[in-house]
């Protein structure tokens, strides 16, 4: 057709981009469809050149809480980004189970990430406790196979675990501090840990502790779960002032973690065992209170229990983490739990009445 441009399809390949001309297409000729990494792109192009980040990361769990804000972290960085899932994956990320060494051993190597975040896990340490095995095969299964795959093309692999591999009796605990973990899940966390360092000298562990940021649903974490709690002021709550909890946003870990790549791809000597955490010590009677506050809400109906939790999994009193080896590096960012808070339940507010005091 005079007039019309020719249509080009670019075949992505790990450090290239191929332009193969294709039949004409019943489609306009600015049509242009992008899905993920490897799917075959149709577009009418203007001009020859693509820009495509060099540098590669793979992030398991993306459709997890802590997932998306390192997902989103690296993209927007100008890294090239590929998340993988399970049963939320599509059409965002590639649906990868994990427990398939095979599909896994074929997503590392057709995409050669230059450094893998696994954030996939399973974190609710009153399943684990119910289902331990299941539990154990992906918190150390899946983290020992995912080391060995990633020692095997040369990429960063950091490990997520978490501060419940101590037992929360002396903090605050450095890297050198023995783990001594209470339940099973801090100690299937701390099995991952061995497997990965095991199969992989060059790995990362990333302790962190509870975490909360820019939630699908309210259950997605333990500090934004309360949030029904404070709003129905009607009710009173028992709410746990017992534990000594550091809520920590999900882009502050996000953002250790890419600083924490970007800094190893300059220093190979970046490897080992780092803590990161918020600074800001809470019960979650306090953090309750520190959400009615941030929202201009009552708190009179919040009920402080001193008690140590008789029910599910034991937890531990205060496993504080130190985190001065990650800011003597200069990597970190904290953001101000009343800022960060606020940020994520804002769309959970029931009266949408406070929204114009909460905000002006």
């Amino acid at each position: 057709m005079v007039g019309r441009e020719k249509e080009l399809s670019i075949h992505f390949v790990p450090g290239c981009c191929q332009l193969v001309e294709l039949p004409s297409l019943s489609a306009p000729s600015d049509f242009s469809f992008c899905r993920c990494w490897k799917q075959l792109i149709l577009v009418s192009l203007t001009k020859e050149e693509v820009n495509i980040p060099s540098r590669r990361v793979l992030i398991t769990g993306a459709t997890g809480l802590l997932g998306r804000a390192v997902y989103k972290e690296f993209q927007q960085s100008n890294w090239h980004a590929v998340g993988c899932g399970f049963r939320r994956a599509r059409p965002k990320f590639e649906q990868v189970n994990l427990l398939d060494s095979e599909a896994v051993h074929h997503l590392i190597h057709d995409f050669q990430p230059h450094v893998i975040v696994h954030c996939a896990a399973e974190r609710r340490p009153d399943v684990v406790e119910s289902q331990p095995d299941a539990a154990s095969q992906l918190n150390v299964g899946a983290s020992g196979n995912l080391a060995k795959e990633a020692a095997a093309i040369g990429a960063f692999l950091i490990y997520i675990s978490s501060d419940y591999v101590f037992d929360g009796t002396n903090p605050p605990y450095t890297e050198e501090d023995i783990p001594s973990p209470l339940n099973l899940y801090g100690k299937t966390k701390l099995d991952g840990e061995k497997a990965v360092l095991e199969n992989n000298l060059g790995a990362a562990v990333l302790r962190i502790p509870v975490l909360y940021g820019e939630v699908e649903k309210l259950e997605e974490s333990a500090v934004t779960v309360m949030f029904d709690k404070v709003q129905f002021s009607n009710k009173s709550a028992n709410m746990d002032h017992w534990q000594q909890r550091f809520p920590t946003h999900v882009k502050d870990v996000a953002s250790v973690c890419r600083q924490l790549a970007e800094k190893r791809m300059l220093d190979p000597s970046i490897k080992g065992t780092f803590h990161w955490s918020g600074n800001e010590q809470m019960t979650k009677y306090e953090m309750a209170c520190a959400i009615a506050d941030a929202f201009n809400l009552p708190s009179s109906h919040l009920r402080p229990i001193t008690d140590s939790p008789v029910i599910g999994a034991q937890r531990p009193k205060n496993a504080q983490l130190d985190c001065s080896k990650l800011e003597t590096l200069g990597i970190g960012q904290r953001t101000p739990f009343r800022i960060g808070i606020k940020e994520s339940l804002w769309p959970f507010l029931i009266d949408k009445r406070w929204r114009q005091t909460v905000f002006h």
